[in-house]
């Protein structure tokens, strides 16, 4: 089976959503997924729930735990490219069905990691490894690339009246 690129980005909430959905429609089909998360470093109730009952979808943060309030330390850059590169042998051994490259398009944006490391394991991805990019800002260069472009739109948010994340709904 032919594998594709995706991408989820806009800057309405759902990304992550969509991609932790699919990756669960993907376990329950028997396939192998792996999920790494760029920028996130915190303890997140899908990632809880993944590790108590899903056994072929593993998880792993690339983040010491969430700066986009501040700016990106040094750690936090030496954190995303040590993910990118493991992300690399991940997507290249062939393992995995389904890799999810988590918040990977803010990583980017914010100057973590490099577009063309990014784009040249795309160019070297197996062909069965179906791939999920996500985050705001998706680059042209990626969306070019892609099979698959979702832009998740603000309309209203309840952010917006002071209604902070909430257990179970935004984490």
């Amino acid at each position: 089976m032919k594998a594709y690129i995706h991408i989820y980005t806009g800057n309405g909430k759902g990304k992550t959503t969509a991609a932790f959905g699919l990756a669960l429609r993907a376990a329950g089909a028997g396939m192998k997924v792996f999920i790494g998360q760029f920028v996130k470093g915190k303890t997140y109730n899908e990632n809880v729930a993944i590790t108590r009952y899903l056994k072929n979808i593993r998880v792993k943060q690339y983040g010491l735990g969430c700066f986009i309030v501040n700016t990106p330390t040094e750690g936090d850059i030496k954190a995303a490219r040590k993910g990118l590169d493991e992300m690399s042998k991940i997507i290249n051994n062939g393992k995995y069905d389904l890799v999810i490259m988590d918040e990977v398009n803010i990583a980017l944006y914010y100057k973590l990691i490099d577009i063309e490391d990014l784009l040249e394991i795309i160019k070297n991805k197996p062909e069965h490894v179906e791939l999920v990019l996500t985050g705001r800002y998706a680059p042209q260069e990626l969306i070019d690339k892609a099979d698959l472009v979702t832009e998740m739109k603000e309309i209203k948010h309840y952010y917006k009246k002071g209604i902070e994340a909430r257990k179970g709904i935004e984490y």
